[in-house]
């Protein structure tokens, strides 16, 4: 059993509007130090693969296939081991 937790992001040349009006909204609200923000997807996966190497090419798979737009988006993942009785969300 292996936790997935994936972060997907923009790729560093794609314009951010979602990005851009949260940090103009935490500026309007006194945060005046944000110089810039870049908004992004998290998701934590519970996998039952019996070994690290499955279950890392399913999550890779599930990124390119569904989480991720490749086009415009970077996704990055770690994975670590759980018991079996552990629960996500």
């Amino acid at each position: 059993m292996f936790l997935a937790r994936i972060r997907v992001t923009l790729k560093p040349t794609i314009n951010d509007p979602q990005g851009k009006t949260i940090a103009n909204a935490l500026g309007r609200l006194g945060f005046d130090s944000v110089d810039s923000l870049r908004a992004g997807k998290y998701f934590e996966v519970r996998l039952d693969e019996a070994d690290r190497e499955t279950a890392e090419a399913r999550v890779r798979e599930m990124c390119e296939k569904l989480l991720a737009n490749p086009v415009i988006e970077l996704f990055d993942f770690e994975l670590e081991p759980v018991g079996a009785s552990t629960t996500v969300g």
